[in-house]
């Protein structure tokens, strides 16, 4: 098996996939000669050429609406806007023309079609370039959200994503991309609506997303050192959700932490703790608890961000107190 970095993994698998089916396409800021603002994209201009890795101007409407008319002609495409925050510009184009064109056309138009994109803080981005926006894109049907947090869930994922008839948020957080992982030799699909246990525990359980998972892996280690096993869920797709996976930890450890770096108030912790209340309110031993980031803007200041986004101590904190240790 060999080791690579998250930037690495989304390069072969893009690389892999269109070599596999030569209509795919890729659309984006700066992806070609630049290789995109992560390197994601490094090195696919000189293999494929314009036609098939195009950049495009700074306008996301534009890189949405054209992904969505090649998508809908049978081009497979994936694009990508630079930084989840600038979603906004082009919401149009995602939620009411490719989220519902499946719908509308009762399932005659295909929209094989992958928005890439990034998200997070942790890096002084500041206001406009470090929001976790995937409640958004929760909330509209006919939208699949995909958020891997390792090297071997990225590749595993996004083919998968690839190769889908409908429409993708594949969601990237910036702190992942230089993070490494094991990926074995030939190729794999990871199923959506199938979360990951990175850890397994039986004292309480942590559900996260994305980065927060390792963030969430961290604070497990520490709880461990005082004799609270804590079980790590890794959901990796939010639509579908691998709900039963929740309950039955739930149901197992009896207390639950949830935890994103979106804005807490609206977050998809809310969902997922509607949902237990709904499907397991039996089994609990403590009200679900709820870790996300302050319902602020984020902060340019590194000490104002980091108070602001959630790390290892919030969680520590947040499962003592299902445990009733706080």
């Amino acid at each position: 098996m060999a080791e690579i970095t998250f930037v690495e993994s989304l390069r072969m698998t893009l690389k892999e996939e269109m070599e596999r089916d030569p209509s795919l396409m890729l659309i984006g800021e700066d992806i070609g000669r630049y290789g995109g603002i992560f390197g994601v994209t490094k090195g696919l201009l000189e293999e494929f050429g314009p036609q098939r890795v195009r950049s495009a101007p700074i306008s996301e409407s534009a890189i949405i609406g054209s992904a969505l008319g090649a998508a809908m002609t049978g081009i497979r495409t994936v694009a990508e806007l630079m930084y989840i925050d600038f979603t906004p510009v082009a919401m149009d184009q995602i939620v009411n023309q490719a989220a519902k064109m499946c719908y509308m056309s009762g399932g005659k138009a295909k929209v094989p079609m992958v928005i890439r994109t990034q998200e997070g803080g942790g890096r002084g981005n500041a206001a406009q370039h470090s929001q976790c926006l995937e409640a958004l894109f929760l909330h509209i049907p006919g939208l699949k959200i995909v958020m891997p947090s390792t090297p071997y869930d990225a590749r595993g994922l996004l083919k998968t994503a690839i190769r889908d008839d409908n429409p993708v948020m594949f969601i990237e957080h910036k702190l992942l991309y230089a993070s490494k992982g094991s990926i074995p030799e030939g190729e794999y699909l990871i199923p959506f609506g199938q979360a990951d246990i990175k850890r397994k525990g039986k004292d309480v359980t942590i559900v996260a997303i994305s980065y927060m998972v390792i963030v969430a892996l961290r604070a497990a280690a520490r709880l461990a050192e005082e004799g609270i096993e804590a079980e790590v869920i890794d959901l990796r797709t939010l639509v579908p959700m691998d709900f039963e996976a929740i309950l039955k930890s739930v149901r197992n450890t009896n207390r639950v932490v949830i935890v994103h770096e979106g804005c807490r108030r609206g977050g998809i912790g809310a969902e997922i703790a509607a949902q237990i209340q709904e499907e397991a309110f039996d089994a609990l031993d403590a009200p679900v608890e709820r870790v996300g980031a302050l319902n602020v803007p984020i902060p340019y200041s590194e000490p104002l961000e980091n108070a602001v986004i959630p790390d290892e101590e919030d969680i520590v904190k947040a499962v003592k107190k299902v445990l009733y240790r706080s």
